[in-house]
């Protein structure tokens, strides 16, 4: 006799951001609830939370965070007057710290799936009818089939592979195995200068690596305002990143324990040896397999899968969240406001997701962050507007701790004053863009954030001071 129940409210197909916090909210509404996923960890154990947690933001920051510490002792700490000697980089202890913190944390997963009573199946989970899935154990196992009255997709996404560049993970690798990396490479290749490619370049250029992105985007972080670009670009070199924009990777070759890349820009053919090679190309949905054609699930030809407004698929009662569709960005936060939305639509609960104000943040060392309207969209839109732009070179708290890089700029409709983006580059902007977003969920002006006050001296004082830029009444930029 099966251990598991012969008919769930809700089974949820996936257990990253938007999968484990859709089954989480279900329970939570008396759902009674399963989640199937099939992460598993180097060591061979179930690990929940996805790229989230797995081999994405978490184990980024992790090694970030790493990272920055090696690289302030090395370069900065003699400027408080410490001094340090004998430093010693040992590569395998801090990866085996982040791999800590991504075992502590999915932990945390599992404790409250038993806390609501939630069954987790480990297993690669498959619709096969709208009320009907499978469970197929990692071991090749015969299938669990389960039913429900309704079913998540939330299987997420994963690194898309190059035929120019044939991932081996040894020397051609992806972004999921170039954060377990077990010596820092002395010569380390990235083709795409995105958002991953920029993470992960970041971490190992503290470390010691010459680091090269590869980008074939003409214009850096295109999706980012330009100021902030702009001033990214020129961080980012200053770091010791070399960006190469406008290049197209012809192939990468391994040669011994080498790798051989050539590509193509304005100026001809070039080629680079490498001792890494690191592929972040972009993500592309894991849609493949997850329906039978029995369940006629629509997907589009890049394996997106087709939803409504409210998430829901072609199918009656089977919703698709987070990284599987085209609504809205393939961002960890998405996903889980996702969750929570289906899981109180299922209740019959209506709690809608506002998809223009979704914050966006890179993390680098310095962070970027924004949310809403870029200025060039403005422009585009024919939008008379406003801007307001302070640097954290003139902020009291950056000046003290040594973090003056970037900028806070805000656009405000030059009619009404009301808030249509925030931008930022600076240290901590990706807790600064929170109050940003509360701000233009309730239609906030440039007023409104000049006359709240905010405690002096903190960094949270440069977005005032952008406020306050707007009228050109900024009180400590000399």
């Amino acid at each position: 006799m099966s251990k598991y129940e012969s008919t769930y409210d809700v089974i949820v197909l996936g257990a990253g951001p938007a999968g484990y916090v859709a089954a989480i909210r279900a329970a939570q509404l008396g759902l009674k609830t399963a989640c199937v996923d099939n992460w598993m960890s180097p060591d061979g154990k179930t690990s929940l939370g996805g790229t989230y947690i797995n081999a994405g933001c978490i184990s980024s920051m992790a090694l970030l965070e790493s990272a920055k510490i090696y690289h302030q002792i090395r370069n900065d700490i003699k400027d408080h007057g410490i001094s340090v000697d004998n430093i010693k980089l040992d590569v395998p202890k801090m990866i085996a710290r982040k791999d800590k913190k991504v075992d502590m944390l999915s932990k945390q997963i599992k404790q409250v799936f038993a806390d609501n009573g939630i069954d987790f199946i480990h297993g690669s989970g498959k619709l096969l009818t709208a009320r009907q899935v499978s469970a197929t154990p990692p071991n090749g196992g015969k299938p669990i089939i389960l039913n429900a009255k309704n079913v998540i997709l939330a299987t997420g996404s994963s690194p898309i592979e190059l035929g120019c560049a044939p991932i081996d993970n040894e020397v051609i690798i992806d972004s999921t195995a170039a954060l377990s990396l077990q010596s820092v490479p002395k010569k380390l290749g990235i083709i795409g200068a995105g958002i991953i490619g920029l993470e992960i370049g970041g971490i190992w250029n503290k470390l010691g690596s010459d680091v090269t992105l590869l980008e074939a985007q003409e214009i850096f972080l295109h999706v980012t305002d330009q100021q902030i670009s702009l001033e990214a670009y020129k961080i980012y070199t200053n770091q010791g990143l070399d960006l190469r924009m406008g290049t197209r990777v012809i192939s990468a070759k391994r040669s011994k324990d080498k790798v051989i890349v050539e590509y193509q820009d304005q100026e001809g053919n070039h080629t680079l040896k490498l001792d890494k090679l690191i592929v972040a190309s972009g993500r592309k949905p894991n849609s493949e397999n997850i329906a039978a054609p029995e369940a006629e699930l629509v997907l589009d030809e890049n394996g997106y899968i087709h939803v409504d407004e409210k998430c829901c698929t072609t199918v009656p009662g089977v919703y698709a969240i987070g990284d599987l569709t085209l609504l809205g960005p393939m961002l960890a936060h998405k996903g889980l406001e996702e969750g929570v939305f289906v899981a109180e639509q299922i209740a019959n609960m209506e709690t809608p997701i506002n998809y223009d104000i979704i914050p966006s943040v890179i993390y680098t060392d310095p962070e970027i962050a924004w949310v809403g309207h870029t200025e060039q969209a403005v422009q585009a839109l024919g939008i008379k507007y406003n801007t307001g732009v302070f640097p954290l070179k003139a902020n009291g708290r950056a000046e003290a701790i040594d973090k003056t890089e970037g900028l806070v700029k805000i656009i405000t409709n030059a009619e009404t004053d009301i808030i249509m983006g925030v931008h930022i580059i600076g240290i901590n902007a990706s807790e600064l863009i929170a109050e940003a977003v509360l701000a233009m969920e309730f239609s906030a002006s440039s007023e409104d954030l000049a006359r709240t006050i905010h405690a002096h001296p903190t960094i949270s004082e440069v977005l005032h001071e952008a406020a306050l830029a707007i009228d050109n009444r900024s009180l400590h930029l000399p």
